[in-house]
């Protein structure tokens, strides 16, 4: 299998995954050990192909984010509140990645606790859609400080890879009595600063393999998957909303269990 076409999947793989809560990282992980790929050789490749479906968010959204711009300029308080959430959901991210991203690495190298975290956030997931007691439709700008901060601290458990940083969020804003929709909104939202800080972190620690072309997987790999993982995720985007308003999270919970099982036994037996 050629690079390009590896990147091609990865993208496609990363595209589908990124805002639904099955762990786009766990998937890529599962992938390259799967497949045969050599997971160091994509590690900084599947980091960075995040910010094509981080790109998916801006594109659907745009007129939110315009607005919420115009509205800070003018000292809108209900665009200051969205700003003010968004910033405190991802602060705790920033604290905890920069001080413990030796060992966040050394988990990116396990698919075995993949696995486990698909299983056990398969099981969360079962859980919170059956206890969770989510209040009225609100806008992002519309909850408390408390709950966004409680967000993101609920998302730093997501850099276990396999526990999923859309389900982590979303499952803890549902916990804390945030609606759906808004919950799954806000996932988006939060994903572009976080994401955005995870690559530029990441490239900035793999600079002089990648610019002076010594590593196996390069720019045009990148841009490839940059590419196929913002078209799928923009049509995921899509309805993806509409979806879980309707049905909620249990496909995906059920999911996560099959999948870590099988892919556990897979690696554990072969």
């Amino acid at each position: 299998m050629t690079q390009t076409i590896t990147a091609v999947l990865l993208g496609i793989v990363e595209g589908l995954t990124e805002f639904v809560p099955v762990s786009s990282t766990g998937h890529l992980i599962l992938a390259t050990e799967l497949f045969g790929f050599d997971a160091d050789a994509w590690k900084v490749f599947n980091v960075v192909i995040q910010l094509g479906a981080i790109l998916a968010v801006v594109v659907q959204y745009w007129r939110t984010f315009w607005a919420v711009g115009l509205g800070i300029l003018r000292l809108e308080p209900i665009s200051l509140a969205f700003l003010r959430n968004i910033l405190l959901a991802f602060a705790p991210s920033v604290a905890v990645g920069l001080a413990a991203k030796k060992y966040i690495d050394v988990l990116l190298g396990s698919p075995l606790v993949v696995c486990a975290a698909l299983i056990v956030g398969g099981i969360a997931i079962l859980i919170i859609e059956r206890t969770a007691k989510p209040g009225p439709p609100s806008g992002i700008g519309q909850l408390p400080a408390r709950q966004a901060l409680g967000v993101g601290l609920i998302q730093c458990v997501s850099m276990i890879p396999g526990i999923s940083r859309s389900g982590a969020t979303i499952m803890g804003a549902m916990a804390m009595g945030i609606e759906r929709r808004t919950a799954a909104e806000f996932s988006f939202f939060l994903a572009v600063p976080t994401m955005l800080g995870a690559t530029v972190l990441e490239l900035h620690d793999n600079k002089d393999a990648l610019m002076n072309g010594a590593g196996p997987v390069g720019w045009s790999e990148i841009g490839i998957g940059f590419v196929v993982s913002f078209v799928v995720a923009l049509a995921v985007i899509k309805g993806f909303v509409a979806y879980v308003s309707r049905h909620g999270f249990k496909p995906f919970a059920w999911y996560r269990i099959v999948a870590g099982l099988v892919a556990g036994a897979f690696l554990l037996l072969r």
